[in-house]
């Protein structure tokens, strides 16, 4: 886990896209196979893309992966999901994972705030 007094998630998310994007030129069958499935998960269908971003953001805490926390709150918050669905989603989150994910709970609030205080040009 990142220790979120180090983390700037703005800067993380872009970081991880710059590695995803380089990584994809390597291997673009892979990826471009992960990245076609993951446009197609999030397309509007019964459930809206930010619904599908926040569910994806309620696995991610309770996988613990502190990569996809960066990438689910922001892709959350640019499909429309207000903070206070961000918040409700960490609560469900931690109901359903227990105090590690509270923990992972807690990085993905910090990144909800760095998101906010960032404003529309991180998104």
């Amino acid at each position: 886990m990142t220790d979120t007094a180090e983390t700037n998630y703005p800067a993380r998310y872009a970081h991880l896209n710059g590695a995803i994007g380089r990584l994809a030129q390597k291997i673009p069958g892979p990826l471009g196979a992960f990245m076609t499935m993951q446009q197609k998960a999030i397309a509007p269908g019964a459930l809206s893309p930010s619904a599908k971003e926040l569910i994806a953001l309620g696995i991610a805490i309770s996988v613990r992966c502190d990569g996809c926390i960066a990438f689910h709150v922001h892709d959350a918050l640019k499909a429309g999901a207000t903070a206070a669905e961000v918040e409700e989603t960490i609560g469900v989150a931690i109901l359903m994972g227990g105090g590690p994910s509270l923990m992972y709970g807690t990085e993905a609030f910090e990144a909800l705030e760095q998101f906010q205080a960032a404003g529309a040009s991180s998104l």
